[in-house]
């Protein structure tokens, strides 16, 4: 835990708080007897910090843009795909607690596990130091890196959608495949498919958010660059 601390430039009075953070529900299940709480709680109450830190950084710098295009950077900003490159920057996969099932499965690896564990550890941080060290930590996590996280933001659904349109008759339609988790933390599974054929496969934490993913697979598969 402490070389974890030393990688985010914070270090906890309460070290349960961030251990917490690290546990997800399948370890808590297998230790139930102990009492081990899951770290659904904390990745709710992050997600909200963070969406409040974002929201607030962008309106105040980006005093030219509508909303319209301050929705669309902050949902670039805190997306899986975002809260996943903090985790792997972190290398925050070595540090979870999984259950065994879902550790042999590759949980490690798993982005709806990584990204719901980078909110855990915010409001982790929230909870032990305050606003302003979750303020300082989402900076030097996601906001420092603006500019790069947009762009890795990009509406794949569209690019999609144009690379397709240069040949006529061509039809798109994403499907539903399925669905895990409980109701305030949903895993959703699309598949994108191009006259008929599944293209690209993705999760989210929305229908939108997986459809994006599926798109992001089914890109880098026509453009030959596997995204």
């Amino acid at each position: 835990m402490k070389t974890l601390e030393e990688k985010i430039g914070y270090t906890f009075r309460d070290r349960t708080l961030l251990e917490n953070a690290l546990t997800h529900s399948s370890y808590a299940n297998e230790h139930r007897a102990k009492g081990m709480p899951s770290n659904e709680r904390l990745e709710f109450l992050g997600d909200s910090i963070l969406g409040l830190v974002v929201a607030d950084h962008l309106y105040r710098n980006r005093p030219d843009l509508p909303e319209g295009d301050l929705t669309r950077i902050r949902a670039a900003l805190v997306c899986e795909s975002s809260l996943v490159e903090v985790a792997q920057s972190l290398d925050l996969g070595s540090y979870l607690k999984l259950g065994r099932g879902e550790d042999s499965g590759g949980g490690r690896r798993r982005p709806s596990i990584q990204a719901d564990a980078v909110e855990a550890m915010l409001a982790a941080v929230y909870l032990d130091g305050g606003i302003g060290q979750a303020r300082k930590l989402i900076h030097r996590l996601i906001l420092d890196q603006e500019g790069e996280r947009i762009a890795n933001g990009r509406d794949y659904k569209t690019a999609l959608q144009e690379l397709v349109q240069r040949e006529s008759g061509q039809v798109l339609s994403y499907r539903l495949v399925g669905e895990s988790g409980p109701d305030h933390a949903k895993t959703f599974s699309m598949e994108v498919r191009l006259n008929g054929q599944t293209v690209g496969t993705g999760e989210g934490r929305s229908k939108k958010e997986a459809e994006q993913a599926a798109a992001r697979a089914a890109v880098g598969k026509l453009e030959g660059t596997e995204e």
